[in-house]
């Protein structure tokens, strides 16, 4: 073991989504946070402008989370959530589905996004069978679409990479959607971009193509976050609804990232007026402190399984933490923070603010695309040649050198921060993204 204040030995961590051998040549470690900003192990202050992975949106460290963390560990550490109860797990379904579309209010527990979004998948395909329609197998995703890492979320992804690895292991009967990014039509866009409409109406050709009755399910992000922030177009989602509702085919709104107050509303559901049939949860729903997952399900299709079974378990599926105790108290503790601080409507009154400052660096050095969405900002660099991501690679260090916590895929430099960010700080945030954006300028023309 190392001692206090020395580096723990490195090599037994296989580390997710990182490159391992780069990362261990000059680890970033995080020893503490509280509010807006972690502590790095050598004690520099790092401001972090992802709410850690898009999901400590109400700050690090919150007292009231920990605190009732502590109490139910030391009353109720562990139930079992098969053919047994305990309050909390209720009474956190409760409080979730008060914040959900009307009518979207069966909950069901996970332990994170990737889990609710086989659960949704799993969920869709009970759900037709219940009805007499078990034909209905195939599932449609899209290009660029991120859905976790479990089988059945890269199998509806669309991130090439994630996929490529485990293309012969996939389930067989999805296809996907094209991506919304246009970026001739659509750069430098503020909020949801006016072309791309038409792209939902591929959803009608998939459908000629398989058959409406063979189809279970539509799964998208509303607003793609992993993937470089990709805003849906303006009727986009609309158009979804309208012809997944024609077909008799679920749609599943996967929002792990926006649900929580992201985009100034519960859910983006909310914020943007289309209701799904299934919504996956997870990040937000518990500021990150506990690693949980829901979804929110249509009582509708909730009634079609449950009450349509036989006497009974109706839905073979679960988890041995579905529901945990202290997962449940991070919930109610959570949401009781959203509530009383107003921190969804925090967001959306923030959100022209956080807009300006991200469309100021249109004019920054190699900056192409800018665009956004509630407290959401995706800034596009051109990739350099031979090299794409290393641009993005070499902002991220140089903003986390300079106490700044970016996210980065691809070339694209994404901003997120904890809804209890300050206006000074979003300030400080782009202009500390300009002056590193001029400093890797003036670096690349040096001899």
């Amino acid at each position: 073991m190392s001692a206090p204040g020395e580096l723990p030995d490195l090599s037994p961590l296989w580390m997710p989504f990182t490159a391992n051998r780069a990362f261990k040549t000059r680890p970033r470690l995080l020893a503490r946070a509280s509010g807006m900003h972690y502590t790095a192990a050598d004690g520099t202050q790092v401001l972090d402008g992802t709410s850690g992975l898009w999901c400590v949106n109400a700050g690090h460290c919150r007292t009231e989370i920990t605190e009732a963390i502590a109490r139910q560990a030391a009353e109720l550490d562990y139930a079992p959530g098969f053919q047994l109860g305990h309050p909390d797990a209720f009474r956190a379904a409760a409080a979730i589905a008060e914040l959900m579309p009307e009518g979207l209010d069966r909950i069901f527990f996970t332990n994170s996004g990737s889990e609710s979004v086989d659960t949704a998948l799993k969920i869709a395909l009970a759900y037709h069978r219940a009805r007499g329609e078990g034909q209905r197998t195939r599932f449609i995703g899209r290009e660029r679409g991120y859905h976790g890492a479990g089988f059945g979320g890269i199998s509806v992804g669309g991130i090439v990479s994630n996929r490529k690895a485990f293309s012969g292991a996939l389930l067989p009967a999805v296809d996907h959607l094209p991506h919304t990014h246009l970026p001739r039509d659509n750069a430098f866009s503020r909020g949801q971009p006016v072309v791309g409409t038409h792209l939902a109406d591929e959803l009608e050709r998939l459908v000629a193509l398989h058959d409406p009755s063979t189809i279970a399910a539509v799964i998208v992000e509303p607003m793609a976050g992993s993937t470089g922030v990709l805003v849906p177009p303006v009727g986009y989602l609309e158009r979804l609804r309208e012809i997944t509702s024609r077909h008799g085919i679920l749609l599943i709104f996967d929002e792990v990232i926006t649900a929580f107050g992201r985009l100034g509303a519960a859910t983006a559901s909310g914020a943007l007026g289309v209701t799904p049939d299934l919504i996956t949860l997870a990040k937000g729903i518990s500021n990150g402190v506990v690693p949980v997952g829901a979804v929110a399900a249509r009582r509708q299709v909730h009634d079609a399984i449950v009450e349509g079974a036989p006497a009974g378990i109706e839905f073979f599926h679960g988890y041995t933490y579905s529901g945990h105790p202290l997962a449940s108290a991070a919930i109610l503790a959570t949401l009781d923070i959203y509530r009383r601080e107003s921190l969804f409507e925090r967001a959306r009154s923030l959100a022209p603010l956080f807009e300006e400052a991200a469309h100021s660096l249109r004019d920054a050095p190699q900056v192409v695309d800018v665009r956004n969405l509630g407290l959401v900002a995706g800034i596009e660099l051109a990739p350099r040649d031979g090299a794409p991501g290393a641009r993005a690679a070499d902002a991220f260090q140089r903003c986390f050198d300079r106490g700044l916590l970016v996210r980065v895929t691809g070339d694209v430099i994404a901003l997120s921060p904890p809804l209890i960010v300050e206006p000074d700080q979003i300030a400080w945030m782009f202009e500390t993204l300009r002056r590193v954006l001029q400093e890797i300028d003036a670096a690349a023309g040096r001899p």
